[in-house]
């Protein structure tokens, strides 16, 4: 068997996409699979991880099977970067005939199927975006230098990922505003230039416990210093960081929203659809005891989405793609 594992503008793309393309190979590689990277027509299955025009024409005219990965959807692609509001609207149709090209689509989650499922009517599966625990490894070891380096002070809550607004920016800001004796880290890339008038406002006018780092060459870092991982994102397919927060034993506080209703409140996480309920939740989680506490369930919760879990479903799916 060989797959054509292609993945469109991946020399643009960054962030939960490109984690997720790179966590598929690397099940590949696991799996003993052979692939390319390369749009080849001739594959046993094409598998498009960014259904973009070059994607589209390729799905048209392979002579194999094609599976397409949703990633993108008009729902998460609002409230990004610069010019994605307006871009939202004509997205849907286009991915409506574009994902219906595919002989099967692969959704990270079964909420993000749910919305797959007003898109097209072609058959769908679910198959996590994973975690790959092996990009942890060490991480503890970092906690006094990235403390250091940003001036925090335990308990930190933290966000790991690029700073758009969809996710929660003026969530997170507020919060820490409403929190002063708290320090907020969001770690990740702010690519000001990409970023609507508002979003930099809310950047630039946050408290001073409100740290963002912009890119850190060592993600690792991020999971050593926080404590608390607050996630108030509005939209999410699935959620990587928060996976590999999990992963680590990072308690997390999220936005009480669809996505995550595999969550379970009070147990593997802390859920609020309110500002006054992150607040409370990040008061409770002062504490060590209910840090460890959840901390530790997630740490059990996220062991079915580790990337070994993960990857017998890829072969389970090319073979019976196939078929």
């Amino acid at each position: 068997m060989l797959v054509s594992h292609y993945f469109e503008f991946e020399s643009h793309v960054t962030g939960g996409i490109s984690e997720s393309v790179s966590h598929q190979r690397k099940m590949l590689r696991k799996q003993e699979i052979p692939y390319t990277t390369k749009p080849r027509m001739d594959a046993d299955v094409l598998h498009c991880n960014v259904m973009g025009p070059r994607s589209a024409y390729y799905a048209r005219k392979a002579d194999c099977p094609v599976v397409a990965h949703t990633h993108v959807t008009a729902e998460d692609f609002g409230e990004s970067f610069r010019f994605t509001n307006a871009l939202a609207k004509p997205l849907r149709p286009y991915l409506k005939r574009a994902y219906g090209l595919a002989d099967e689509l692969v959704c990270p989650s079964e909420y993000n199927r749910g919305v797959i499922d007003s898109y097209t009517d072609r058959p769908t599966r679910v198959i996590t975006n994973g975690v790959d625990t092996e990009k942890l490894d060490g991480y503890e070891s970092l906690r006094e230098e990235y403390l250091d380096r940003y001036d925090l002070s335990p308990p930190v809550v933290f966000l790991v990922g690029h700073v758009i607004k969809r996710k929660g920016l003026e969530t997170f800001v507020e919060t820490a505003r409403n929190l002063p004796d708290v320090d907020f880290a969001w770690f990740g890339p702010i690519d000001r230039e990409l970023k609507g008038r508002s979003t930099k406002r809310l950047i630039d006018n946050s408290p001073s416990n409100c740290t963002f780092t912009g890119f850190i060459d060592d993600i690792r870092g991020a999971f050593a210093a926080g404590d608390i991982f607050f996630f108030p994102t509005y939209e999410e397919n699935e959620g990587i960081a928060l996976l590999e927060a999990m992963a680590a034993g990072k308690p997390p506080v999220v936005r009480d929203i669809e996505t995550f209703s595999w969550l379970t409140d009070g147990d593997d996480a802390v859920k609020s659809d309110s500002d006054e309920g992150f607040i409370e939740a990040i008061h409770r989680l002062e504490a060590a005891d209910e840090r460890e506490r959840i901390g530790e369930q997630a740490r059990e919760r996220s062991e079915p989405y580790h990337l070994d879990s993960v990857a017998p479903s890829y072969e389970k799916l090319y073979t019976e793609v196939g078929q």
